[in-house]
């Protein structure tokens, strides 16, 4: 007995996004910039992982480059996953939490970063891929 139709042919995307994690127990989010798709929007930071490169050493290059932090792979917990079907492209994205960075977060490509408790994040809009983390996020925070 299936469970619903065939198998849709459409290319995946792979990215990897992180909840920073400061002392207070808040978690660091993103608003994507205008000019940007789903601008507006509130992510995790993050970014798509180049070919060769494992989720770790990408998230690591995208945290430098976008909030101008550094971290170790040893301080990425890998924490649950998202997979979401857009209509270009099917989106999987592992989600890592860190408590332990270099630096101070600041927006490096136009976007305004926000800390927000793990129940607030239910209050921003987020991409749809992102939605399901929410809850989870919260319950283990």
């Amino acid at each position: 007995m299936g469970c619903g139709s065939g198998p849709v042919v459409v290319d995946t995307l792979l990215v990897v996004a992180v909840a920073l994690i400061d002392p207070d127990g808040r978690v660091l989010v993103a608003q994507r910039p205008p000019g940007k798709a789903m601008a507006g929007l509130w992510e995790f930071p993050g970014g798509k992982v180049a070919a060769g490169e494992t989720p770790e050493a990408a998230l690591i290059r995208e945290l430098k480059e976008e909030l101008g932090v550094d971290t170790h792979a040893s301080c990425l917990a890998p924490f649950t996953f998202a997979s979401h079907a857009y209509p270009e492209f099917h989106l999987l994205m592992p989600l890592y939490l860190c408590r332990r960075w270099q630096g101070e977060p600041v927006a490096r490509e136009g976007q305004v970063l926000r800390w927000v408790y793990p129940a607030q994040l239910k209050d921003l809009s987020m991409p749809p891929a992102d939605v399901p983390l929410i809850a989870m996020l919260r319950d283990f925070l």
